[in-house]
């Protein structure tokens, strides 16, 4: 169940990198980071409609990473009680 856990992990961190890139490829008044790379702003690779594409793929990630968050949240917390229970207390150990 573990390696399951961490591997959701992994792949909720590579979300959130994702979420950071088109965040900041995104034109904003001083152009953004999309002008960094030599682009110009008429150009874009999605045609006319860059701006209207990319708000709508960065809500997206948005809305499946903070799902992510409260599930990560609630599996850790259940991951946490269930190692609590699985250690005996000292008295346990002494009635044993």
């Amino acid at each position: 169940m573990t390696l399951i856990y961490y591997i959701a992990l992994f792949l909720f961190m590579g979300l959130s990198l994702l979420l950071c890139l088109v965040i900041l490829i995104q034109e904003s008044k001083s152009l953004g980071l999309g002008a960094s790379f030599g682009g110009d702003p008429g150009e874009s690779l999605f045609g006319t409609s860059t701006a209207d594409v990319l708000k709508k793929f960065t809500a997206y990630l948005a809305c499946i990473f903070m799902v992510g968050c409260v599930v990560l949240s609630l599996w850790t917390s259940a991951l946490g009680r269930s190692k609590t229970r699985a250690q005996p207390t000292t008295i346990e150990q002494v009635q044993q």
